[in-house]
């Protein structure tokens, strides 16, 4: 199965200048439990994003960049190869960011989105959920704490 699994807000921000727009450490958590000892797709920006590799995942990186070749990961050229490069009988989670997002909209099976209800000033964007080919299965909202700055919901969308 191929999964994307993003946090966006109500606008679709997903963030800013390389970087997140929000701290929500629950997200973060379950973003750890999903892709842990999965293989995880990911745009160049993305990877450089990390102050180093995810730990018990494989990382599979998109860049146009043919000489780009950072320790430890499957560098491709597109969303196809990177596809190619994942066992069949294994999950595949695509990590972002925005154009990659595009790029994978069309061979998801599965969105795990943490929608953050507020509205943010972004540069990248998640793509828009077409209602006519995509059905919620689960939303669990949470509202905002001292560790959460903003009310938000973990979702579910399965393609009809």
């Amino acid at each position: 199965m191929v999964i994307m699994i993003a946090a966006a807000a109500e606008n679709d921000a997903l963030g800013k200048d390389n970087d997140l727009l929000w701290h929500l450490p629950d997200d973060f958590k379950r973003f750890k439990q999903h892709t842990s000892g999965h293989h995880i797709i990911m745009g160049r920006k993305t990877f450089e994003s990390f102050p180093k590799p995810l730990p018990d995942r494989v990382h599979i990186v998109i860049t146009k960049q043919k000489e780009y070749r950072p320790e430890g990961c499957i560098v491709v050229g597109s969303m196809e190869e990177a596809l190619s490069r994942v066992p069949a009988n294994e999950d595949a989670y695509i990590i972002g960011g925005g154009q990659i997002y595009e790029l994978g909209m069309a061979f998801a099976d599965k969105l795990d989105i943490t929608r953050v209800h507020a509205r943010f000033e972004a540069d990248a964007f998640f793509p828009q959920i077409n209602p006519h080919l995509w059905k919620m299965t689960a939303n669990e909202f949470h509202p905002k704490d001292d560790r959460h700055s903003y009310d938000f919901s973990f979702q579910a969308f399965v393609r009809k």
